[in-house]
């Protein structure tokens, strides 16, 4: 008889404790088992899901991963609003769909070319509901769930992932993605940009920074 693999005794693998957090990975997980940890934490900000059919990621946050995840959204934010874009900051809302056996919590997401779809939402359902226009993957640890096929089935159009080093941004063309120098959402936004923008944040006040921001996005507004 086959046993399948949602079913099967969990197989975990473990990263090591460290200042960007601590990430458990387990094999072999049902949807069942999956939802029901959504349930139970809820109301908790202290820990991550993802889910790719069967396999489970949980990442407990650490200062230096948030610091350089809000960094990032403040960016988004403060770039869309100097270019007159529409944003909606989605956070790390919970999407799910339970037909493809997969599910995330993205450090960052936003709505900008569908903010005016979902404004009025409550809960967002990817079966009816566009996905968001932007997701931020903060990876600086391993061993980690590769979330791409996640972002692909879910259909998330661009993704920025800060690796420690710098800010690679991805595109999704034909259900894969491939990477791009410049942002679609953000267009004159580079890697390079984003870069030096994370490090003058380490070195800056933060006013001073956003300021700079502001200066930056002002002069590329269309």
């Amino acid at each position: 008889m086959q046993t399948h693999p949602e079913t099967a005794q969990p197989l975990v693998h473990h990263a090591p404790p460290s200042e960007t957090g601590q990430r458990v990975i387990l094999h072999g997980v049902s949807w069942e088992t999956y939802e029901r940890l959504l349930a139970d934490f809820q109301d908790s900000h202290s820990a991550h899901f993802a889910y790719d059919r069967g396999a489970l990621e949980i990442m407990v946050l650490s200062l230096k991963h948030e610091i350089f995840n809000r960094t990032l959204a403040t960016l988004v934010e403060i770039v869309a609003e100097e270019m007159q874009g529409d944003v909606i900051n989605a956070g790390s809302t919970t999407f799910k769909r339970a037909d493809l056996r997969r599910g995330f919590e993205p450090d960052s997401c936003f709505y900008i070319h569908n903010a005016e779809r979902v404004r009025s939402k409550d809960e967002i359902d990817l079966t009816v509901d566009p996905p968001p226009d932007l997701v931020i993957e903060i990876d600086i640890m391993s061993p980690s769930l590769n979330k791409f096929p996640i972002f692909a089935a879910m259909g998330i159009p661009e993704v920025w992932r800060y690796d420690g080093e710098g800010v690679t941004i991805f595109k999704l063309e034909k259900e894969e993605y491939s990477i791009q120098e410049a942002s679609v959402v953000f267009p004159g936004l580079t890697s390079p940009v984003i870069k030096r923008f994370l490090e003058d944040s380490q070195l800056m006040k933060r006013s001073a920074w956003v300021r700079r921001v502001r200066e930056w996005a002002g002069k590329r507004e269309d």
